[in-house]
């Protein structure tokens, strides 16, 4: 018996966790936003598929998170870290 992955979202992780990028959900643009595809913005900044990718810091709230993917570090609000699909580690 094959055991299928658990995957799970990048605003689910603790802090201090990590996983490996799978994939990014499309997103709708947000009224306010001026038109940008999140998706879009955060694959640009290393949020591809096989990045791995650490959480850092949650604030009181939870908005924003603190996280590292490659060697770089952005704080992102909580509905773009629910756009990244990962697979714990």
């Amino acid at each position: 018996m094959t055991l299928a992955p658990t995957l799970t979202t990048l605003d689910a992780l603790m802090a201090g966790q990590s996983g490996t990028v799978i994939h990014l959900v499309p997103s709708e643009r947000r009224e306010g936003e001026d038109g940008i595809d999140v998706s879009r913005r955060l694959m640009e900044l290393g949020f591809v598929p096989g990045e791995r990718i650490r959480m850092l810091k949650r604030l009181p709230g939870g908005d924003p998170v603190a996280v590292r993917v490659g060697e770089s570090t952005f704080a992102l609000r909580r509905f773009e870290a629910a756009l990244v699909s990962i697979q714990p580690e």
